[in-house]
C-alpha cells in the first residue's frame, strides 16, 4: 500500500512538472540585433489595400513599411492620417518613408514635402526631375529631412544606377542620396555590392529584390533564384555601418506575391543569420 502511495506521488509529480513547462517560442528575427532593419516596400502591395499589406506583414514578422499613396492618398486630412498611423500600431508597423514620389514641378516638390511631413516620417523616397534637384534641396534644409533618389535602371533616362545618382548629388546638402535598389541597379550593369561601398555615405534606403540578368532584359525575381550575391550584399552593408531599412520590393507575380514574398524575405532573412560572425 505504502509503495503504491509512493508510486502515484511520484507520478502526480512528474504531471505537474510537466504542465509547468512552457514551450519555447520561435527565435526573434534574425536582423535583430543589427543596426540595419528589415521592411516591406508598399509598391509590393499595389494591387492590395492597405489592411492586407499589414496582414502580410504581421505574418511574416516584418515591422517597417515604406509607404505609397496609393494606400494613404497626398490628400489625406489630418484624421484620415492618424487613423492610418494607428491601423499601423495595431499590426506593431512603424511607416518609416514616403514613396517612391515622381516629381515634375516645383509644385509637386512642396506637394511631397508638406504630405511627408503632415505623415510624420523625415525621409522621402523621390524621383524629381533633373533640373528640379536644386529646389529639392532648398527644401531639404528647410525641413531637414533626408532625401533618397530612387534609381531605376534602365527603364526610365534618369537616375538608372548608383553611379547616376552620386554624381547629381554628390554636391549637394548631404542629406540628398539615393534609395539602393540593387535589382535595378544590377540590370544597369553596375555591382550593388561595390556600390554600397563607395556611396554608403549617402545610402538612406534600400529596395532588396533579385533579377535574372544584367541587362534591361534581366527581370526581378524571389530574392536567392537570381544573380545577386546576397551574403556578400549583407556582409558589405554590415561592415559600412549601414543605419537605414532592407525593404523587399517584390515585383514578380504581383496579382498573387504572398507566396514570393514570404520566400524572399524568408531567404533573405537566412542569410542574415548564416553571416552572422
Amino acid at each position: 500500500m505504502k509503495s503504491t502511495l509512493l508510486t502515484l506521488l511520484f507520478a502526480f509529480s512528474l504531471i505537474v512538472c510537466k504542465a509547468q513547462e512552457t514551450r519555447p517560442g520561435p527565435q526573434l528575427p534574425p536582423e535583430t540585433g543589427e543596426t540595419f532593419k528589415v521592411g516591406i516596400a508598399g509598391y509590393t502591395f499595389a494591387r492590395f489595400d492597405l489592411d492586407k499589406a499589414l496582414e502580410t506583414l504581421k505574418a511574416l514578422d516584418v515591422h517597417n513599411l515604406c509607404i505609397k499613396d496609393f494606400h494613404l492618398p497626398m490628400n489625406s486630412t489630418d484624421a484620415e492620417i492618424a487613423a492610418f498611423h494607428e491601423k499601423l500600431k495595431a499590426h506593431d508597423v512603424t511607416g518609416y518613408a514616403v514613396g517612391p514620389i515622381y516629381m515634375k514641378t516645383q509644385e509637386e516638390v512642396d506637394r511631397a514635402f508638406d504630405y511627408a511631413k503632415r505623415v510624420g516620417v523625415k525621409l522621402i523616397v523621390g524621383v524629381p526631375n533633373v533640373e528640379l534637384l536644386p529646389y529639392v534641396e532648398q527644401k531639404v534644409k528647410e525641413y531637414d529631412f533626408k532625401f533618397a533618389i530612387h534609381l531605376h535602371g534602365p527603364d526610365i533616362a534618369i537616375y538608372q544606377d548608383a553611379d547616376d545618382v552620386w554624381n547629381h548629388t554628390k554636391d549637394l546638402d548631404p542629406r540628398m542620396g539615393m534609395c539602393l535598389d540593387i535589382g535595378h541597379d544590377t540590370r544597369n550593369g553596375k555591382d550593388p555590392v561595390a556600390d554600397m561601398e563607395k556611396y554608403h555615405s549617402r545610402v538612406f534606403d534600400m529596395h532588396i529584390k533579385d533579377v535574372t540578368g544584367p541587362t534591361k532584359l534581366g527581370y526581378s525575381l524571389e530574392v536567392g533564384r537570381g544573380i545577386i550575391d546576397f551574403p556578400a550584399m549583407v556582409s558589405m552593408i554590415r561592415k559600412v555601418g549601414y543605419t537605414g531599412v532592407c525593404s523587399l520590393e517584390h515585383e514578380r507575380n504581383m496579382d498573387n506575391p504572398f507566396m514570393g514574398i514570404a520566400e524572399s524575405l524568408g531567404y533573405f532573412r537566412g542569410v542574415i543569420e548564416t553571416t552572422k560572425e
